[in-house]
Parts: structure tokens; sequence; C-alpha cells
């Protein structure tokens, strides 16, 4: 599988030589040659190759990748060009639109936020085909939360969006008071309607950035 090839190596250089990721690069690596994975194997890292550690501004925490043909490439919550908005991308549009005035686009492909510094990262990097959380527990939490840990000790401003109680975990590694954490309900159609939608996550990351003196960042997805 690709590997990571920027300045996240300073964090992930230990990480790769650590028992636990060598037990996960075995197993993934048998998972692939054995049944269907997803996202496709060189697309593993891209929510890292596509947002360098120095670039990151904001962080979208999501859970293991959309598990059905054609979909996950690598980011949380994106989809590729031509394939059916997933239900909870469809309700961030919404409250998008509702937060910013953002026209709803035609594609679910979110790598324009991903290169604006928006590190769009799951938890569980890789998933059995049409087997949701089928790669849970297999050392992807402790990799990624090496990530989470990194992002906290950078000393310039960071904004964490964590959607639902799987990210919202996360928070008890966020002490850094540099950052901002934006906590709502996971944008699923069974939990919007509990405090997702009106929460303006979009609105309020761009406000924090440009109060430290960042770009904000432009939400709006072009159609394909």
């Amino acid at each position: 599988m690709a590997g990571i090839e920027n300045d996240w190596l300073t964090i992930y250089e230990d990480e790769f030589k650590k028992p636990y990721y060598k037990e996960l690069f075995t197993f993934v690596g048998n998972e692939y040659a054995s049944t269907q994975v997803f996202p496709p194997a060189d697309e593993i890292f891209s929510a890292f190759n596509l947002t360098p550690l120095s670039k990151v501004k904001v962080v979208i925490i999501g859970q293991d990748p959309y598990h059905n043909t054609g979909q996950a490439h690598g980011l949380s919550f994106s989809v590729k060009p031509g394939i059916e908005i997933p239900p909870s991308l469809v309700n961030i549009y919404k409250e998008l639109n509702s937060d910013l005035g953002c026209k709803i686009p035609n594609n679910g492909y979110l790598v324009k936020w991903a290169e604006q510094g928006v590190l769009m990262l799951n938890t569980v990097l890789t998933v059995r085909a049409h087997q949701a959380f089928s790669h849970q527990g297999h050392g992807w939490e402790t990799f990624t939360d090496a990530a989470i840990k990194g992002l906290n000790k950078q000393d310039r401003p960071i904004v964490f969006i964590l959607w639902g109680r799987p990210a919202q975990s996360k928070k008890k590694m966020l002490n850094n008071p540099h950052h901002l954490i934006l906590e709502a309900p996971h944008p699923s159609p069974l939990s919007a309607h509990r405090g997702f939608f009106g929460s303006k996550p979009f609105s309020k990351t761009n406000d924090f950035l440009i109060a430290n003196g960042e770009s904000p960042i432009d939400w709006q997805i072009e159609d394909i």
C-alpha cells in the first residue's frame, strides 16, 4: 500500500516501528490479498497526503470508510465523483447551505476541502466490502490517535470538528488552548435533528481562523 510522503513522517516514523503497526500492516495486507477492501490500497493515506501536517487548519473526524463499491477514497465523508451522495453528507450540505449559503453541489467529492487544510480523518482507515466496522480493533485507532495527539501539540490555531460520540471520545486528547473544539451530533439521518442542524460549524470555523490571522476555508464544492 502507498505510504505517507510528507511532513506527517515526523509523527509517523516512530509509529511505523512499533509492534502494533507491524501487526496492523500484516492484517491489512492479508485482507487486501484475500477479499475486497476499501478504499483502494493506494488511497489509504489520502487524508495525510492531501493535507500535510504543517497545512492543517481544520480536522473533521469520521469513523471508518464507506463500505460500498466505489465510494471510499481515503477522506472522511467524501465520495468519488459520479457516486451518489451518502445521507450524512447530504445533511452536511444542508447545514452548509443554511450556515453559509453555499449551493448544494451535485457530487460528494471533498478534495477541495482537503487541499485547503481540512484534514478529513477517519479513525479507522480501511474496511472490508459491505461490512461496516470490520477493521475496527486491529490497530488503526492507535495509528490515527497519534495524528490527533500530534495535532494537539501544534502551536497554531486548529479547529477540531467532532460530530457524534465516537469523534467526541477523542476530545480527551485535545488540551491545547490554541485550538477550538466544535461538538455536535452526527450528521447521520438518525441523529442530525438532535442538534447537528443549526450548529453552524462552518461559519464558526471561519470566524475562528480569521480571528487568529488565518485565511478562511472556501467550503463551496463546485458541480462536476
